[in-house]
């Protein structure tokens, strides 16, 4: 069957998830860059591998990703609970604000901010739902009462972690109230060390650059962010 491949931009939240994963399993991988920011998602090579043309993909045989999920059957029907319930929510209010707060000049669009007033609430109402509920249980340390991570955890981990990019005063407003999420997100990070810092060099090297612009603006007075140069990653 040969090696397992992953197909991945680091850039990606879902796809830092998976490389973390694998690593923390011991799974024997090759990760093929994609960059997204490049249309390499949009090749017919790569629409051979994902015909959806996202990231991450995975090629080895016929393996599934579901097949590293727990053998139990009720904690395999709360992770794919909560994954579903992430897409549609966390996911969609962090993405979104991220966005129109901060990475539109840098993709080449207008910052949005009645959209980012919107994503917002959807975000807030998020994080409230996994203090209360989804972090709710016997403090196993991680989500569905888990003693270690799931793919879940680090699928919503990696989600937060999109939040470095932002001011940091913005970041500690929106995450400061909620101290069961940010333990949880400190819990995972040491759970998955030192594979969890190495896959998010990217996103820390981005977050540099963005407290570099806004230091230029404060002492200039003046927005560089249309001086980025090029499609960006993010």
């Amino acid at each position: 069957m040969g090696k397992l491949k992953v197909y991945a931009d680091r850039m990606s939240q879902p796809s830092r998830a998976i490389l973390i994963f694998c690593r923390v399993n011991g799974i024997d991988f090759e990760e093929i860059k994609v960059d997204i920011s490049k249309g390499h998602h949009l090749t017919p090579d790569f629409t051979e591998v994902n015909p959806l043309q996202k990231v991450p993909a995975i090629v080895h045989g016929n393996l599934k990703l579901s097949e590293r999920y727990p053998t139990e059957l009720s904690r395999r029907a709360k992770i794919n609970s909560v994954m579903d319930w992430h897409h549609s929510n966390l996911r969609n209010g962090a993405v979104n604000y991220v966005i129109h707060t901060t990475l539109a000049p840098a993709l080449g669009r207008q910052l949005n901010p009645k959209a980012a007033t919107e994503a917002e609430k959807v975000l807030l109402s998020s994080l409230k739902a996994l203090e209360d509920f989804w972090l709710n249980g016997d403090d196993g340390g991680f989500l569905c009462d888990n003693t270690q991570p799931s793919v879940a955890d680090l699928s919503m981990v990696c989600e937060l972690m999109q939040l470095e990019v932002l001011d940091e005063r913005d970041r500690s407003r929106i995450l400061s109230p909620y101290k069961k999420v940010l333990q949880w997100i400190e819990n995972t990070r040491t759970a998955t060390n030192p594979h969890f810092e190495e896959v998010h060099n990217i996103l820390y090297r981005v977050k540099k650059k963005f407290e570099q612009q806004r230091a230029r603006t404060a002492e200039t007075g003046t927005d560089p962010s249309n001086k980025m140069g090029g499609p960006s990653k993010m």
